[in-house]
């Protein structure tokens, strides 16, 4: 396994299991396969709704002695309505309790974006809070709080643009990670050159396209990663998987990914990917592919009357 090294002499696992769409009655089971393959790093959210039940596998996983709670990386996420500085530690320790793990390994904004605390899920354009009424310094503030209290070991971000992180680097604790769409087809070269000068560490969400995310995401016609000619070519001549050739790249580059499965096959695949070495003439192929294109847009946040344009959130 590949590791990410924290200043204090913390080690991510670089290879994670992600557990956004994991279905209730499915992701329990699932947490449990993937510790029994060996997964050590396992990403979660507030707003995913599993945690409780994610919760429920952890503790049958301590109680039976397969691993304790320090063996575990395990990652929430502050969702958009708790932004407000004196909000982040009760979201926090909501997750703690759901999760029933006393701690976070690492604790991330979510989205760069507000919610009223009273309007979620957000149904009209006046339920979200423009970034002047509500800045995420005000948001940052109240994190570094949640990690000066123990809640968390760690302090991140998501989605977050170079632009955006620049703007927290002088703060007293400047964010360690950032979780980001990373894929070959977008490959945010740019965004992982900034984060290496600045000791920032990358996580790779939908790492292999995001194939099972809601149909209302999807594009007409979309090009499928998983299916992609040169991915499935290379996958042949190693005799691996697409998806192992993906997170072979992800891992390769020096960021982490957090790819989702509750197939206990695909788990397994998945896992075995953090072994499979690319040679620089396949990596320099797979780089050709890179077309700065989203799975994850964010045009959600953008409706007419919000104070959020696709362009602002990504700074580009």
């Amino acid at each position: 396994m590949r590791y990410l090294d924290f200043s204090n002499g913390d080690r991510m696992p670089a290879l994670g299991l992600g557990t956004w769409m994991a279905a209730p009655g499915e992701v329990a089971s699932a947490i449990k396969e993937a510790v029994k393959i060996g997964y050590r790093h396992i990403d979660c959210a507030s707003i995913y709704g599993n945690e409780a039940e994610i919760g429920e596998a952890f503790a049958e996983i301590f109680a039976e002695g397969q691993v304790t709670r320090d063996d575990l990386w395990i990652t929430s996420k502050l969702w958009s309505n708790r932004h407000g500085k004196d909000d982040v530690v009760p979201a926090i320790e909501a997750s703690i309790e759901a999760l029933r793990c006393e701690y976070l390994d690492l604790y991330l904004v979510h989205w760069p974006v507000a919610i009223r605390a009273d309007a979620e899920p957000p149904t009209q354009p006046t339920d979200l809070v423009s970034l002047e009424e509500l800045p995420l310094a005000d948001t940052w503030a109240g994190m570094e709080g949640a990690l000066e209290r123990g809640l968390a070991r760690h302090i991140g971000v998501s989605n977050y643009s170079p632009k955006k992180l620049s703007d927290h680097l002088s703060m007293a604790h400047k964010p360690e990670v950032n979780q980001v769409e990373l894929h070959p087809y977008l490959a945010q070269p740019k965004l992982l050159k900034f984060a290496q000068e600045n000791q920032i560490q990358l996580t790779a969400y939908s790492p292999l396209g995001s194939s099972g995310r809601p149909e209302g995401m999807k594009a007409a016609n979309e090009r499928a990663l998983l299916e992609d000619p040169t991915v499935s070519a290379i996958a042949g001549r190693l005799s691996i998987t697409p998806a192992q050739v993906l997170l072979a790249w992800a891992l390769q580059r020096g960021t982490s990914a957090i790819p989702k499965s509750v197939n206990p096959e695909r788990l397994a695949q998945n896992f075995a990917a953090a072994s499979i070495e690319l040679d620089d003439a396949t990596m320099a192929e797979i780089a050709t592919l890179d077309a700065h294109r989203r799975y994850v847009t964010g045009d959600f946040w953008a409706k007419p009357g919000s104070p959020y344009t696709v362009a602002a959130l990504w700074d580009e």
